[in-house]
């Protein structure tokens, strides 16, 4: 299925499930509760956090699906939701802790054009939960979601200014843990 059927097929499933269509809403949930999952992952400290979030997450779709009045904005509602529970979660686990991280900056450029390997993703990925946390979550979006600019800022609530600077960060920041040695 090409990129744009599978957003109308998705929009399609939405109308389905604001009419009461339970397999439809189902499927929702089947669709895309793996890559809410990741996300939720890489936001929270433990697995178990980010079941009981993810678990939330469906519960307020589920209450509020009927109110969501552009069944395009899917993805980016379903993200904003999944971030807002996963902030919640942070601030009653750990009301202490700030939220924001400091961040981690470093100024070299790497041009290697060897193939891509499954450790390498394996790197990345144990790479991004070194990162703060607002830049691990603008990156997840971003490059393994694919997500627009505009669709991050809309999830994360802030400007396209702050996101295009957290992801600038975010690609150094992430690129100083790689390459550091191990």
């Amino acid at each position: 299925m090409t990129d744009q059927a599978e957003r109308i097929y998705d929009s399609l499933l939405v109308v389905r499930a604001q009419a009461g269509d339970d397999a439809a809403f189902a499927e929702l949930v089947e669709r895309f509760s793996p890559r809410l999952r990741y996300f939720l992952r890489k936001l929270l400290s433990s697995a178990h956090d980010a079941e009981d979030a993810l678990q939330d997450v469906w519960l307020d779709v589920l209450r509020a699906l009927s109110r969501l009045n552009d069944p395009q904005a899917l993805v980016a509602w379903l993200y904003r939701i999944a971030r807002d529970r996963a902030f919640a979660r942070l601030r009653k686990l750990r009301p202490h802790e700030s939220l924001r991280e400091e961040s981690v900056v470093a100024g070299t450029t790497a041009d290697d054009d060897s193939e891509f390997t499954a450790e390498d993703a394996a790197q990345i990925h144990a790479a991004l939960d070194k990162l703060p946390a607002e830049q691990r979550e603008v990156l997840v979006l971003r490059f393994l979601e694919d997500l627009t600019y505009d669709q991050i800022a809309t999830i994360v609530g802030v400007s396209l200014g702050t996101i295009r600077s957290r992801l600038h960060y975010g690609k150094r920041a992430l690129r100083s843990v790689l390459e550091k040695p191990t």
